[in-house]
């Protein structure tokens, strides 16, 4: 049952549950996209180990988020279980075989993976602002943050440089609104409160370097199988939002680094998005359009991506529209949101006269799914009601011993587990700011050592007295009139904005999701 360009999903059976035929996914159609739903305990993990395991089979690589720890047992070899064996004869699958399969652990927090960062940069202002679920006016501040910091040079890595930069604009909101745009003080502190609150709930693992790099999860391993790159994202998912925008950048920057290949014969990634609600929850228009692009771009990039989740109705339709590969396990029909779900997911199928798909859909087993892909000419097959076929790869989470035997024998080892803090915005700002307390210090000499009182004699109050006096007198007239030299930081900060005065046209260029173009 096992072809070459084809990955087997399991076995359609007739109405009167004897055998039909075997269902496969078409690796040269794998780039276009799919979708996995099912309520609590359907069996979508067990899908998604087996859509890993056979584009991993095929020299695909893929990455995955892990929610509950359960697909980490992909990196053992399976052991015989009465229910795997089972499942085999009864789909007639005779040459099931177990196996183990290259996996690269990853983890923001880097305690069950490698750590994985990026840079505030790299991240944008979109997708930051997604982050601390910004207000309109705080989405515009961001946007004016990253304008500033782009053309000043100056490198915003951590969390640490974006706060330090948020410094720099409340203290001259008014001298950088008029080249900018109104940047509110107000705006400007709920930033930074909720930038406070991103780091209790340990966003600042996820901002610095060593950055991703792309390359490494496109690997391939020396026996020709894909890498799978698994997010372990149990505590992750504590910060939901963090989780989603987490995927939704690398997601980016697989858009925005990879070439265009048309075509291929089998997908250059694959990527799946586990919890893919959590993505759209509250999202506003925009961000939904942007992420709906990127989906129907990508395809030519050779990335397939495939959505996980309980719900249909958790995608939008203009997500939902573009994806052609699709398992739906059972649903239930309690309330009537849910019974719109069913009749939902029941009319995205292409018919099968031989059943209702409604009513199929609340009756299906444990492991067992409607099951439509993309077959001659890029045209959806007919739905088959279909038994998943078990996976080689262990059912199951891993030890911690084994978990931590395959992190030690990783490809990428030692390359993202130690923290590089090189100078950036924060250690720019701050050597400014000691500049300018230096000439402060120096100014201020000058004019001590330009006030000590003279040998003449003479009235001391202003417009009386030596020529010296007056000026002097006029001189200190004017600082108590009103003027006050600027302090420390305003020096700093003005040197900063005389900086990005000269420095305009030198933007670096973001994307659609507002990363970095490399």
């Amino acid at each position: 049952m096992i072809e070459d360009g084809k990955i087997f999903i399991g076995a359609s059976r007739n109405p009167d549950d004897s055998i039909n035929k075997p269902e496969y996914l078409d690796l040269k159609f794998g780039n276009r996209h799919g979708l996995v739903t099912g309520a609590t305990g359907t069996g979508k993990t067990v899908t998604l180990q087996v859509l890993a395991e056979g584009f991993s089979r095929a020299g695909v690589p893929v990455f995955a988020a892990d929610i509950k720890g359960d697909l980490s047992g992909i990196a053992a070899k399976g052991e015989p279980k009465d229910f795997l064996t089972k499942r085999a004869e009864q789909i007639g699958f005779t040459d099931y075989e177990f196996d183990q399969f290259p996996v690269i652990f990853w983890d923001l927090f880097g305690q069950k993976g490698h750590r994985v960062r990026t840079t505030v940069a790299e991240m944008g202002p979109l997708l930051l602002a997604r982050l601390m679920d910004a207000s309109e006016p705080q989405e515009g501040v961001i946007n004016i943050a990253f304008k500033i910091a782009d053309e000043a040079g100056l490198p915003l890595l951590d969390l640490k440089d974006f706060t330090s930069l948020l410094n720099y604009m409340g203290e001259n909101a008014t001298e950088l609104s008029s080249q900018f745009g109104l940047i509110s003080k107000a705006s400007v502190g709920s930033i930074q409160r909720a930038l406070l609150v991103l780091e209790q709930q340990g966003a600042e693992h996820f901002f610095g370097e060593p950055a991703l790099k792309i390359s490494d999860i496109m690997r391939t391993h020396t026996n020709g199988y894909g890498q799978i790159s698994v997010l372990a994202a149990d505590k992750l998912m504590m910060n939901p939002r963090l989780y989603a925008t987490f995927l939704l950048w690398l997601l980016s920057e697989l858009f925005e680094e990879l070439p265009e290949v048309g075509d291929p014969d089998k997908p250059k990634l694959v990527f799946f998005f586990d919890e893919a609600h959590l993505l759209f929850n509250d999202a506003p228009k925009v961000l939904i359009e942007r992420v709906e692009q990127v989906v129907r771009l990508i395809r030519s990039k050779g990335v397939g991506v495939y959505f996980v989740t309980q719900n249909p109705l958790d995608v939008p339709e203009t997500v939902l529209a573009q994806l052609g590969n699709r398992a739906q396990h059972a649903l239930r029909a309690y309330s009537p949101r849910e019974q719109k779900a069913v009749k939902t997911a029941a009319d995205t199928f292409r018919p099968n006269p031989a059943f209702d798909c409604a009513t199929v859909i609340t009756n299906l087993g444990t492991g067992e799914a409607l099951v439509s892909t993309l077959e001659a000419k890029g045209a959806p097959s007919i739905v088959e009601r279909t038994l998943i076929r078990p996976p080689s790869g262990r059912v199951g989470a891993l030890t911690d011993g084994e978990r931590q035997q395959v992190m030690d024998r990783s490809p990428v080892l030692g390359v993202y587990d130690e923290d590089v803090d090189r100078e950036s915005a924060f250690e720019m700002l701050a050597a400014r700011a000691k500049k300018a307390a230096e000439a402060e210090a120096a100014k201020r000499a000058q004019e001590e050592a330009a006030e000590q009182p003279g040998t003449t004699s003479g009235w001391n109050l202003p417009g009386f007295g030596s020529d010296d006096d007056n000026r002097q007198g006029r001189g200190q007239s004017r600082g108590r009139s009103g003027y006050q030299r600027e302090t420390v930081v305003e020096a700093a900060m003005k040197s900063v904005a005389r900086t990005v005065a000269t420095q305009v046209g030198r933007a670096l260029v973001r994307g659609i999701l507002g990363s970095l173009k490399r």
